[in-house]
């Protein structure tokens, strides 16, 4: 296939549209159903490379779920315990334990279940059906993979009365090494984003702690991968193999760090016994739970717990989720992982990623303000290594 014609670009006025390789080869895909959109695209080849990397470095299956040109999560095929499962939302999947690639999609699908719903799908290997079982249940745009069993494609294709979008990559494709766009008639070409991250990538530890256990070094590797594809700014909170929240896309460093620790806090708070145990009526629909549990937890714009409102969702009055409750077992999280895809220009982003448990963070360094930011992190006990190297992606 030369070129695949899409229905429309960004927005519907955005006609004509399509996808091409420039030198006139095939595209290094196969569409085996549905009829991805340009954005679906642009969330397929972002989140490709995400996984793709990720089994480079690590040698294991690797998920992220994307949204709007950013991932909600990322994480590896590690095993969920019973309290994650729950959490995620599959503590019912036969055989979740046996698929190392449907734990890592079970994990970054339930990150932030919220930001997910209708997500695009990455996976590093060829997906299986007890892959494509917990993705059939979910509310999801796609999915791109370098390969599906029988039995998986199946499953799939019966989303969306057979027209959910299913793409297949070449996981042998290299991609030309010089990339272009245009903005306003004008083109831009850079070379390609190819710095490879590892473990020598945080070798330089400039606080006083230098100690930094290989699962911590794991979790900044995958914390920095999963930001070399986000759109930035970015910060990046990553535990036990997942990243558990991204702040994208803000124009303030502390922002970023504000948001994806709320997110990484929430994360958290899903796996608190008043959460796992919340009464919810039968048959109240996924998304509607992942919205309840948030306003649970959040207390958004409609408290879930007021008379003539937990009728709605819950068999019985749940007992509010205080602050007071929620401030104590989060006091209790440490040793999270935090990357930034540029330096820290002041430390208050030290005092914000503190408060949600990091112990371990990742920073390119070259500010100015260096030595404040490497003060509070000793202040605090926080182990820090300088990269670097700065991730921007646009």
């Amino acid at each position: 296939m030369k070129e695949f014609e899409l229905k429309y670009g960004c927005n519907p006025n955005q006609k004509p549209a399509k996808i091409y390789m420039r030198d006139g080869s095939d595209l290094p895909i196969e569409i085996l159903s549905g009829r991805p959109g340009y954005i679906n695209f642009l969330d397929a080849f972002n989140s490709w490379q995400l996984v793709k990397e990720l089994h480079e470095v690590f040698g294991i299956p690797a998920a992220a779920s994307f949204k709007h040109v950013s991932p909600t999560s990322a994480a590896l095929g590690l095993p969920l315990s019973e309290k994650l499962k729950k959490a995620c939302f599959v503590d019912d999947i036969d055989g979740l334990d046996d698929s190392p690639l449907a734990c890592a999609y079970a994990r970054a699908r339930g990150t932030d279940r919220m930001c997910s719903f209708g997500d695009w799908i990455a996976l590093s290997d060829v997906c299986d059906a007890v892959t494509a079982l917990l993705i059939k249940r979910e509310v999801s745009d796609g999915i791109i993979a370098p390969g599906y069993t029988d039995e998986a494609l199946e499953i799939l294709k019966s989303k969306r009365k057979g027209n959910y979008n299913i793409v297949k990559i070449d996981p042998e494709y290299i991609p030309e090494q010089t990339e272009r766009k245009q903005v306003y008639g004008i083109t831009f070409e850079q070379g390609r984003n190819n710095i490879r991250i590892g473990y020598d990538t945080i070798s330089n530890i400039v606080t006083e702690k230098k100690d930094i256990p290989d699962s911590a070094k794991r979790d900044l590797i995958i914390s920095l991968i999963t930001l070399k594809y986000t759109q930035s700014n970015s910060v990046c909170y990553a535990v036990d193999g997942q990243a558990i929240g991204v702040g994208a896309g803000q124009q303030s460093r502390i922002h970023c760090t504000r948001l994806a620790g709320t997110k990484a806090d929430t994360w958290h708070l899903r796996m608190h016994d008043k959460v796992l145990s919340l009464p919810f009526l039968p048959g109240l629909s996924r998304p509607d739970r992942d919205n309840v549990i948030d306003g649970y937890i959040n207390k958004n714009e409609e408290d879930v717990c007021a008379d003539g409102v937990w009728q709605k969702y819950f068999t019985s009055r749940p007992d509010p989720f205080t602050k007071e409750e929620q401030v104590e077992y989060l006091s209790t999280i440490k040793g999270v992982a935090l990357g930034s895809d540029a330096f820290f220009p002041f430390y208050d982003n030290i005092d914000r990623a503190y408060k949600s448990g990091v112990s371990y963070i990742a920073e390119p360094g070259g500010s100015i303000r260096d030595d404040a930011v490497i003060e509070r992190c000793n202040e605090f006990g926080i182990a820090m290594a300088f990269t670097g190297i700065r991730l921007f992606h646009h």
